[in-house]
């Protein structure tokens, strides 16, 4: 009966956005060239890289600021602030070579004190950072001279560079500042390709082109975010020129994107993104203390029917914490099947029973929760209803929650004032895990806001962060992987294609094993097409 049912609902949604599609075969109307329009479905909170754990925040931080290095378009790491480095055989060492004439927003000079305050700040304990553990076991951060920083560590760690990819801070502008007050989260000063010129909250952020950035000026004159909170409207924009940018849902992308229209006017893409999508538990709280119980709920749900009825073949199972393009994925892990009977099985064991009204019960209590979804994210939506009739089925009563994304990650997930949530991960290239899964990163505002602890994968995560080995590494991370198919310290739920598109006047788009961004400040309208539209 769920299937027939949510089936239609989603017939219902195809013929009426094809309809819309429909009605509109004239160009986009471009008001302003030269620059990109991006729609966002959350306004960003904290434009400084310390304090951006969401992603509209992390998206815009990442145009304003430059860390030491970055991943290239093959996803290898290489300079960007730092032009070079030199690193001990021991591995113990490494010393960066900083780029020298790099400026501000300002105007002033980037120099080896700014990369030592960073540091100094970000372990600072009173800073509300879920990144306070990012740069590893370091020793001492010195200043060799003004362009020459040393980095010594206490031990190996795997992922040193790549911590370093974490935005440079000002000194002469945070220095003996509270950079958690509001003014300085929402005026930040970088050395990156943009730099803001306006920020209305719920609206939009503009930023501007910088002109003395280091590796050129970008051809883009402007970079502005629309906060469009709900997908049905987002691509409405898109179709009349009110933004250049967004990634389609699985419906726009099946039903819309092949037309003779779009492809005319816009590029698309698709490829897997590096994250997954997944419904996570508070296990503070009792009712998801027992792994039998987490299990059992991952039986009874039918992740094939999300993919294939809200995704629509636009994704693949997730198995645990890293998607199947990582090394350190483990093919080994099987999924838990959807298989109700089992669901029960495991739900008596562990001393739950059907009560009168049909229901889970437990020492005259019935099994019921509440998950947080953020608003607009259909998807999201979505997957929720199905989840609710899987685990109705199984004797779960499972509310449904929606919130704006600020106040849901702010005020209920940082709190832990939740007892399931279903979020999504974009995982860092490297599969260091540490930060979200680690015992000890469980404060207000840190990644492991649903409290998992154990005590061998606190154990791998350290392992992992000190070997050099790539082999070695490998069998690490699919230990961890085994663990967490085993526990279930959340139900990964599958792992998402990405599926942007871009409207064609943009030239210059190259798309690679880490995405289409990788190369921006080189995008450019050819000047004939700025007059056109002009």
């Amino acid at each position: 009966m769920l299937g027939l049912f949510t089936s239609f609902r989603i017939f219902i949604l195809f013929f009426s956005l094809t309809l819309s599609f429909i009605s509109c075969t004239r160009e986009p109307e471009i008001k302003k060239p030269n620059a990109i329009t991006v729609g966002s479905l959350a306004d960003a909170k904290r434009l400084l890289p310390l304090l951006a754990s969401d992603s509209a925040s992390a998206e815009i931080s990442g145009w304003i600021f430059n860390g030491l290095t970055k991943y290239d378009k093959n996803i290898k790491t290489v300079g960007d602030l730092a032009e070079s480095w030199d690193i001990s055989p021991d591995g113990l060492q490494i010393i960066f070579h900083l780029r020298k004439n790099v400026l501000w927003h300002d105007g002033a000079e980037f120099t080896a004190d700014d990369v030592l305050f960073t540091y100094s700040t970000v372990i600072d304990p009173k800073i509300p950072t879920p990144y306070s553990s990012n740069f590893g076991p370091i020793d001492k951060v010195e200043a060799l001279d003004k362009h020459t920083i040393k980095v010594s560590y206490k031990e190996p760690y795997a992922p040193a560079l790549e911590s370093w990819g974490m935005g440079i801070l000002p000194k002469h502008i945070l220095q003996y500042k509270d950079i958690t007050n509001e003014y300085y989260i929402r005026n930040p000063i970088g050395t990156g390709p943009y730099k803001l010129k306006e920020w209305v909250t719920g609206q939009k952020i503009v930023l501007d082109a910088f002109d003395s950035y280091f590796e050129g000026r970008p051809k883009i004159d402007r970079y502005i975010v629309r906060v469009i909170p709900d997908t049905a409207t987002m691509f409405l924009e898109l179709k009349f020129g009110g933004i250049d940018f967004m990634g389609l849902t699985p419906p726009q992308y099946k039903l819309q994107a092949g037309t003779d229209f779009f492809n005319k006017y816009f590029h698309k893409f698709r490829y897997p993104s590096f994250g997954y999508t997944y419904l996570g538990y508070n296990l503070k709280d009792t009712k998801f203390s027992d792994q039998r119980v987490r299990q059992a709920i991952t039986h009874a749900i039918n992740k094939k029917d999300i993919i294939t009825g809200v995704m629509l073949g636009y994704g693949t199972p997730c198995t645990g914490p890293f998607p199947p393009e990582s090394w350190a994925y483990n093919p080994d892990v099987k999924d838990l099947e959807y298989n109700p009977e089992i669901s029960r099985k495991l739900f008596r064991e562990a001393g739950w029973a059907k009560g009168q009204s049909g229901l889970l019960e437990k020492d005259g209590r019935p099994f019921e929760f509440t998950v947080l979804v953020n608003q607009g994210n259909e998807a999201r939506m979505k997957i929720a209803q199905i989840l609710k009739e899987n685990l109705k089925a199984i004797g779960i009563t499972m509310n449904i929650k929606v919130l704006e994304w600020q106040a849901m990650l702010h005020e209920f997930i940082d709190k832990k004032r939740f007892e399931a949530v279903i979020m999504g991960w974009a995982l860092s290239r490297d599969p260091d895990i540490f930060d979200i899964w680690h015992s000890s990163k469980t404060k207000e505002g840190e990644f492991n806001f649903i409290s998992y602890r154990n005590d061998e994968v606190d154990t791998l995560l350290l392992e992992g962060r000190r070997t050099f080995d790539f082999e070695k590494r490998k069998k690490i991370y699919r230990r961890i992987h085994e663990i967490f198919a085993d526990e279930q310290p959340c139900t990964f739920l599958y792992v998402p294609d990405a599926l942007p598109v871009l409207h064609m006047r943009f030239k210059g788009v190259e798309k690679a094993p880490i995405g289409i961004w990788h190369d921006f400040i080189r995008w450019q309208v050819p000047k004939n097409k700025i007059e056109w539209y002009n």
